[in-house]
């Protein structure tokens, strides 16, 4: 195999980002439910930003949350897509090989409610979409049908845990692509993760 030395990557911007130390919301165990903080966004690039993989990258990228896929996760900001609320959310865009995580501290025994946000980021990724949710042995699917065109809707699951450490867990388990461009993979969004106790 010849290598042509004249091709290759372009690089054309790059940044490095300090991340500080997260600290809890009150009133919710997640740290960085709402995906405020994040990777750096350039202002004038409106693709968002690939997220790898933790066994490619140990540190993420997304403090808090764990990318525990084969296949990455598209960090979108507010600025070029529709996110619920706030400045960005996730994106599956790899279907069943994309799926992100967080551990919260909980107490065995006690009951939670994790509530959550998915639609589609209006940037033209339509079909029947399902956002799955796992934590503490319970389990929440979410489906929707997507325009393409920006919506949303909350979702909310009711778990009790089994010990002083609980993964949530979110992933998408189909493939989609863009209305216009059928080679470009899209999918769900999500957004506003919380974790409260239930009196």
């Amino acid at each position: 195999m010849q290598e042509d030395p004249t091709c290759g990557p372009l690089l054309d911007s790059i940044a490095i980002k300090e991340k500080l130390p997260l600290k809890l919301t009150p009133g919710n165990l997640v740290k960085n439910g709402g995906f405020e903080t994040g990777p750096h966004v350039f202002k004038n690039y409106s693709t968002g930003i690939l997220i790898l993989p933790m066994r490619q990258d140990l540190c993420s990228p997304i403090p808090g949350w764990i990318v525990e896929s084969l296949k990455p996760v598209k960090y979108i900001d507010s600025k070029h897509f529709n996110v619920p609320s706030g400045l960005a959310a996730i994106e599956f865009v790899g279907g069943r090989e994309t799926a992100i995580a967080q551990i919260i501290r909980t107490v065995e025994k006690k009951w939670y409610e994790l509530t959550f946000t998915v639609g589609d980021a209006n940037n033209g990724c339509h079909g029947t979409m399902t956002v799955e949710a796992f934590a503490g042995g319970k389990s929440i699917s979410v489906p929707f049908t997507s325009q393409g065109k920006g919506w949303f809707k909350n979702a909310s699951l009711r778990f009790e845990a089994v010990s002083n450490r609980t993964r949530i867990r979110f992933w998408n388990p189909f493939y989609h692509t863009k209305i216009y461009d059928f080679g470009h993979m899209c999918g769900p969004v999500i957004d506003n993760v919380k974790v409260v106790p239930v009196a």
